[in-house]
């Protein structure tokens, strides 16, 4: 499971399920102890009824065993008569063992189980109900066997038995009521306890919505909504908003260094490049001297150059990067940053071709930031191109937003590093970069991210290694 919602509600439905399985099973044995004590009360009941209908008779009529017309001892036929109606198993046997009455569901065993009920009844009368299983594959049965010496000298012993059958629940019960129980009470329960925990963590997503519009570096200024209840999620949101305090401090601090170093050194770089401009004017300047300067003056051009980029973000993540947009025609935008490109083609032999649309495409943006984003985009094509390579730009309009592309046939970006290619100070690998050309600052990228999200478009990138890299960006036109 993805979800908290989803694992608290299995969870809770394992833990509802094995709570009701083992009530079923508690339940079920309880309820057959139960059924065994009853079982055990009537057996008890029935062996005293026929004692108290024994002496009532002996009493009443005095001799209660008369003689069989095979001349065998047995109760006399009213006694007899009385006793048939007692169900189970009850036999009556006189002082010398002698079967004087059997009931009809003894009479229906087979003769060896029979003859072993009979035993039972002679062994003499038990203090407490026992248990016997008949054999061959007979019944168990729960059984007690007591004396009534009150109804005369005849009588011997009372045996009084049944079935545990009747007492035993049905695993098939058993079954049934955990299915029904299921319907019943499980899938409700399950479904209120999914509703339930989704309600419990709907504060959780929005957190999560929020943090996650936050994420961008220039919203730290925003805070959660802390809930009302003192709970878990009251402190998380609390603790979340004082860390991102903490951020919004720290990223502040860094735009402030950032901005105020690159301001600061834009000075002495000024001071130092028009120092070495003079310098390499000098007509008696030695050819070893006038290559060092040469040298140290593009450094400084480079290093004048990443502190106007850094300039440029640190005061774009301030907000305070204004674009001063105006309509303008964006083929003539592309048309000149081409030119660019196609200088530098020349030089690196490259190949380039510019295609642009027939028909004006009017859009209101700041002409000196979208030409800068072009040539960051073509300049970065041409020089990740080998020698003899291709390098593609294309505008046009498609559903109400300018295209701009610029593709290449170069080595291409890694999978593993296109994630970061927007990322600032990022550079793949070395081997990217041809040795006879001054490295990049690694911040055109981030730039030219930054200008076309601040257009309201996207800047996307496409690339498979050996096979070339496309840069697409796309700006609305209203």
């Amino acid at each position: 499971m993805e979800s908290i919602r989803g694992r608290l509600t299995v969870w809770y439905a394992t833990a509802l399920i094995v709570s009701i399985a083992v009530f079923a099973v508690v339940l079920y044995f309880a309820r057959r102890s139960a059924t065994y004590q009853d079982l055990d009360r009537r057996i008890q009941s029935e062996a005293d009824l026929t004692a108290g209908i024994l002496v009532e008779s002996y009493r009443a009529r005095g001799a209660l065993v008369e003689k069989d017309t095979a001349g065998r001892p047995v109760l006399t036929s009213e006694v007899a008569a009385v006793l048939e109606v007692v169900p189970d198993f009850l036999l009556v046997t006189s002082r010398d063992g002698s079967l004087l009455f059997g009931s009809p569901d003894a009479r229906s065993l087979g003769f060896a189980q029979f003859e072993q009920l009979n035993a039972l009844a002679k062994g003499g009368a038990t203090s407490a109900p026992s248990r016997y299983r008949l054999t061959p594959n007979g019944p168990a049965l729960h059984y007690v066997v007591r004396a009534a010496p009150e109804a005369g000298g005849q009588i011997g012993a009372i045996f009084a038995g049944a079935d545990t059958r009747s007492a035993e629940l049905q695993i098939e019960q058993l079954l049934l009521t955990i299915v029904i129980a299921f319907f019943v009470g499980v899938v409700p329960a399950i479904l209120v306890g999914g509703w339930i925990a989704g309600r419990a963590l709907e504060p959780v997503d929005r957190m999560i919505t929020e943090v996650r519009e936050i994420t961008d570096g220039r919203s730290l200024h925003r805070r959660l909504a802390v809930p009302m209840e003192r709970d878990e999620l009251s402190r998380l949101a609390e603790t979340l908003n004082q860390m991102m305090t903490r951020l919004e401090r720290s990223f502040a601090a860094l735009r402030r260094f950032t901005a105020d170093a690159s301001h600061e050194l834009k000075t002495p770089l000024t001071v130092v490049r028009a120092g070495v401009e003079r310098a390499i004017t000098r007509p008696d300047m030695p050819p070893e001297t006038l290559a060092a300067l040469e040298e140290t003056l593009q450094e400084v051009n480079r290093m004048t150059e990443l502190l106007e980029s850094l300039l440029t973000l640190a005061r774009a993540d301030e907000g305070r990067a204004d674009l001063h947009r105006e309509s303008v025609d964006l083929r003539d935008i592309i048309a000149e940053a081409g030119e660019t490109g196609e200088l530098l083609a020349e030089h690196a032999g490259v190949g380039i071709e510019i295609r642009l649309p027939p028909e004006p495409l009017v859009l209101p943006v700041d002409q000196s930031r979208i030409r800068q984003l072009a040539l960051n985009l073509i300049e970065n094509a041409v020089k990740y191109t080998p020698r003899g390579g291709q390098v593609s730009v294309e505008l046009s309009g498609n559903d109400g937003r300018a295209v701009f592309t610029v593709a290449d046939t170069g080595i291409g970006i890694a999978p593993g590093d296109l994630p970061h290619v927007f990322d600032r100070f990022w550079r793949a690998d070395a081997a990217r970069t041809r040795t006879s050309e001054r490295a990049g600052t690694g911040l055109g990228l981030a730039i030219s991210k930054w200008i076309a999200e601040a257009h309201g478009g996207t800047i996307d990138v496409q690339s498979r290694p050996g096979r070339g890299t496309t840069f697409t960006v796309e700006l609305p036109r209203g």
